[in-house]
C-alpha cells in the first residue's frame, strides 16, 4: 500500500516538474491535484487504452524494433491531455518529449525512494 501511494506521488511531482521545465506542456495555476488527475487519467489510460493499441500497432512495433511504443505513450499523453481540462500539450512532438521525460524522472525517484539492495 505503501508502495503504491509514494509511486503515485513521485509520478504527480515528475508531472510537475516536467510541465514546468517544458514550455510545450500546460498545467493551469500548476496545481498538485491537476497533476493528480493527470497521474490518474495516465494511469487509467495505460490500463484500457495501452493494451489495445499494443494489439493494433504488434506488426509496426516489432518492424521498428519497439521504437513505436514512444508514438502509442505520446498518443496517451495527448488523449489525457484532451480528457483533463487544465492540460494541455501543444502537438504531437511535446508529447513525445513528456512521456520520455515522465519515464525517466519517474524511474530516478523510483531509484531513490526504492533503492534495490545487490544482496537481496
Amino acid at each position: 500500500m505503501m508502495y503504491s501511494i509514494l509511486k503515485f506521488l513521485s509520478t504527480v511531482v515528475s508531472i510537475l516538474i516536467i510541465s514546468a521545465l517544458l514550455p510545450g506542456v500546460h498545467i493551469r495555476g500548476k496545481s498538485f491535484w491537476t497533476a493528480a488527475l493527470i497521474a490518474v487519467v495516465l494511469a487509467v489510460l495505460n490500463f484500457l487504452v495501452y493494451p489495445f493499441m499494443l494489439i493494433i500497432t504488434l506488426p509496426i512495433t516489432l518492424l521498428t524494433f519497439g521504437l513505436f511504443l514512444l508514438v502509442i505513450n505520446a498518443f496517451i499523453i495527448q488523449l489525457a491531455a484532451w480528457m483533463v481540462p487544465d492540460f494541455q500539450v501543444d502537438n504531437f512532438w511535446w508529447a513525445l518529449l513528456f512521456s520520455i521525460l515522465l519515464s525517466l524522472v519517474t524511474l530516478f525517484f523510483e531509484m531513490v525512494l526504492f533503492p534495490v539492495s545487490i544482496f537481496s
